[in-house]
């Protein structure tokens, strides 16, 4: 991968925290050509990695602060496609539920106040996977995030069509 941009004092991989707010823009990832740009879109929040354990699945934890209506981090960050163990934290007063994106089928997980949940995710390919609330406008009132997953589409599912420009 090709740097567009200088960036000052970049942290090595085995330096970066699970959840660092200044990750993403630091490394480049999500604001070039052809990068993961929903950290544009989003624009608020902090953006975590998922770390891949000894099983073969990628691990990573949000939570919901009391009274933000906010995931944080409010971007999950995947290396590549697989398997993901995410937990679900409720630190908030009310009950919210996760409407999460999975192959085959979205899974659901109610979070009454204070309560935890883990959910076992597939994720087959790069893109861009976004999960909420639906509980009681909280879409409405930004309690959506993303999980971002990295890599290149197999030949398979390529589009034929001429070779783009890559930076």
């Amino acid at each position: 991968m090709s740097e567009t941009r200088a960036v000052d004092q970049v942290p090595t991989v085995d330096e970066l925290p699970e959840v660092m707010p200044d990750w993403a823009s630091r490394m480049a990832v999500l604001d070039r050509q052809n990068g993961a740009t929903l950290g544009r879109i989003l624009g608020r929040g902090l953006v975590g990695q998922a770390t891949e354990g000894s099983d073969g699945k990628m691990h990573a934890t949000v939570r919901i602060p009391p009274d933000e209506l906010v995931w944080e981090p409010g971007i999950i960050m995947l290396p590549h496609a697989g398997q993901l163990e995410l937990e679900l934290v409720n630190d908030d007063l009310n009950t919210h539920c996760a409407v999460l994106p999975c192959n085959g089928d979205y899974k659901f997980i109610w979070l009454v106040n204070h309560s935890r949940g883990t959910a076992d995710l597939e994720l087959d390919g790069p893109g861009y996977y976004w999960y909420g609330s639906r509980t009681g406008n909280d879409e409405g009132r930004g309690l959506t995030a993303a999980i971002v997953v990295q890599g290149e589409v197999p030949d398979e599912a390529r589009l034929d069509r001429p070779t783009q420009p890559r930076p």
